[in-house]
């Protein structure tokens, strides 16, 4: 792959921002021909789900919003921000979550003939997912699968990790190490890899049924924390117990001072245009 493959410009999605992090306003099937485009010219890059989560941790640590901001695309994986892009002027905005996504584009890879690499959780749950997914999509090419140790890794083996997902020829890899080490994983390395990779958190679990998903209906209602709290309430309690109520207060303002300034424009006479994002997207920052 050449650096100009790498900096390519492609059309701008449109994005809006939810407190400090921007959010691309796209769709499924929008993301897999992204995802088909940047395979067939070799391009590098990395995406990311966002949940309240992803945008909490961004408000709080300057370092990480600059990893959420210089990614590919952000989805709206969650549904609160889903509902948060709505009020903000998104009204057709649906949900982009990250382990539909992870089986979208495994459908369309099928297709396609573009082989997936799967990267993180233990090797037994990979090798229950490799299963599954072969069972799924006929004609789905797993190019290689790897559990990385469960701490902090030497330059020489994040090295390896790089070389091993370049030498299987992949063209996505799915990364399922949890926020936010995820997130930093795929900026640290996207640009030694050559592939898109995707943050897809708890999907390879949810997908083997060793952690179950929130009923459908509880999605919806944006009751999936709740769920997932009664599932997991020893690891996930902080969270919830912090990140939601101080989303909910944050975003508060936000749509407040939106509301404000759409009132404003409205006694003036002008037209009311999304919040945008001041810079197109690129395929490999």
């Amino acid at each position: 792959m050449t650096q100009s493959s790498l900096s390519t410009p492609k059309p701008p999605t449109p994005r809006t921002k939810i407190l400090n992090s921007w959010v691309d306003c796209t769709s499924y099937g929008a993301v897999c021909d992204r995802l088909a485009e940047m395979a067939a010219h070799q391009q590098s890059g990395y995406i990311i789900a966002a949940n309240v989560h992803v945008v909490m941790t961004a408000y709080w640590n300057r370092a990480y919003r600059a990893v959420v901001n210089g990614a590919t695309l952000v989805t709206p994986d969650g549904m609160p921000i889903v509902l948060g892009l709505r009020l903000l002027g998104r009204k057709t905005q649906s949900r982009v979550y990250g382990p539909d996504l992870m089986l979208a584009w495994c459908d369309r890879a099928a297709g396609l003939g573009l082989p997936i690499y799967l990267y993180g959780s233990s090797w037994e749950t990979l090798e229950k997912l490799e299963a599954k997914l072969l069972a799924a999509y006929p004609g789905l090419q797993i190019a290689g699968s790897y559990s990385p140790p469960f701490r902090t890794m030497t330059p020489e083996e994040m090295r390896e990790d790089c070389d091993r997902i370049n030498a299987s020829g992949a063209s996505v890899v799915f990364v399922s190490l949890g926020c936010p080490k995820q997130e930093l994983w795929m900026a640290q390395h996207h640009r030694a890899i050559r592939a898109v990779t995707i943050g897809v958190g708890a999907a390879f679990r949810f997908h083997t049924g060793e952690v179950s998903q929130a009923p459908r209906w509880m999605m919806r209602l944006s009751l999936e924390w709740l769920y997932r709290l009664c599932v997991e309430p020893r690891r996930l309690w902080k969270r919830y117990a912090i990140n939601n109520p101080a989303f909910v207060i944050l975003f508060g303002l936000q749509w407040l001072k939106h509301r404000l300034g759409w009132a404003k424009e409205i006694g003036a006479g002008r037209s009311i245009v999304p919040t945008a994002s001041p810079k197109p997207n690129s395929a490999g920052l």
